[in-house]
């Protein structure tokens, strides 16, 4: 028997944890389990069978979040679940010249709650629920165990936390670093800044279609268009591009991709950025040059269903401008959105309009290509969030 407090699920409510999905929403639970908020708790069916043991959040709209669909010790489960996350990607980043890709990636790795990236021998680590924050202790043990690292960056914020009734957090909790932490991507170089970046300093999840850009990019004139610090210009740049112009609101990001052009030798002659928004630049007339390449990567407009409706509006504005800058004799455009409310279906149909809307005629050449080291959880949808698609626009 279990000596975790047990949660009762309304009856017929528990399809989606047999088919292992980690989501235990508030309107599923019959009767709540006698703990504090942020406890281990057993969930079993309204006929008392074992579904799975799951962190517990009475306030919180998810109120449960499974850890382990098996019967035994699920501090064991959730230890082996990590260091499974963390053999993975050592298999397969051992063999390339990358030293900044993620760890563990919540539920696409099974453990709701965690994001652990690595910056060469940093580790950032963002705690996104309640139960996982009470776990902090251990959860930096076993990474120190498992990765020995130098230190550990935590940098949990964002809406998630929110709604989980946490506050932000930002600091070192093991160890120390430098301010900036210098890393590889296939070669790039890049200088990673954690405290009071977006994200964990880095958009990690783009690195595959990065490495198009760069394949694709020789000769072409290329805008990156919501760049932070200039991933897409660089690899476009490093690619053989005539030149790139990066646009992005954060002017200390586009510092930083004035640093990333200078540590990889970049001609400053063929780099310029613009700290003003995106949907101003693209309508303004003349640019400063003409361009051929276009990068649409802009940050999620829709984060609630009720987002929906104005962010495809939103993503069709961008879509629309940029394919009206492009050249009438053709040009590629790579548009993304990694709003997970807006689904891949729903995606091709606001590009769709956008063309329609543009009057230009256009094929799709690639769809996005997924990071290794962020994993779709086949039964958890929603871990595949970023859509991709590399248009030819004429």
């Amino acid at each position: 028997m279990s000596s975790y407090p047990i949660l009762t699920l309304k009856p017929a409510a528990d399809v989606h944890l047999r088919n292992h999905h980690h989501a235990i929403f508030r309107s599923a639970v019959d009767r709540d389990p006698a703990c504090e908020d942020g406890a281990i708790v057993e969930v079993r069916s309204f006929k008392g069978e074992f579904l799975c043991f799951a962190h517990w959040n009475s306030k919180a709209y998810i109120s449960g979040r499974a850890l382990s669909f098996v019967e035994g010790d699920p501090l064991d489960a959730l230890q082996k679940t990590i260091r499974s996350a963390i053999a993975l990607r050592e298999q397969f980043f051992s063999r390339e010249d990358t030293t900044a890709y993620r760890l563990i990636n919540a539920e696409g790795d099974g453990i709701p709650g965690l994001i652990v990236d690595r910056y060469d021998s940093i580790l950032a680590v963002q705690f996104t629920t309640l139960g996982m924050d009470r776990m902090r202790d251990a959860i930096v043990a076993t990474l120190q165990e498992a990765c020995t690292p130098s230190g550990i960056f935590e940098k949990s914020g964002g809406s998630s936390r929110k709604k989980e009734g946490l506050p932000e957090k930002e600091g070192w909790i093991f160890g120390s670093g430098e301010a900036s932490i210098p890393v590889t991507e296939r070669g790039m170089q890049f200088l990673i800044t954690l405290s009071g970046s977006q994200k964990t300093g880095l958009f990690l999840d783009q690195r595959e279609m990065r490495s198009l850009v760069r394949s694709l990019a020789k000769g072409k004139t290329v805008l990156d268009c919501c760049s932070y610090v200039g991933g897409f210009s660089l690899a476009a740049l490093l690619g053989g591009a005539v030149a790139a112009d990066a646009i992005d609101y954060d002017k200390d990001a586009l510092v930083q991709a004035d640093t990333h052009m200078a540590m990889n030798g970049v001609d400053s002659q063929k780099f310029s950025s613009y700290a003003e928004d995106v949907f101003t630049f693209l309508r303004r007339s003349p640019k400063p040059r003409a361009y051929d390449f276009i990068i649409l990567d802009p940050p999620a407009f829709a984060k609630r269903s009720a987002d929906l409706e104005p962010a495809k509006k939103a993503y069709g504005d961008l879509n629309r401008l940029g394919m009206q800058t492009l050249p009438k004799e053709g040009g590629l455009l790579l548009t993304c959105s990694c709003s997970y409310q807006m689904d891949s279906v729903t995606f091709q149909t606001m590009v769709f309009h956008a063309a329609r809307q543009a009057k230009r005629s256009v094929r799709i050449l690639q769809r996005h290509r997924l990071a290794i080291d962020h994993p779709v959880n086949l039964f958890h949808p929603e871990t595949e969030y970023l859509k991709s698609l590399l248009l030819w626009v004429e």
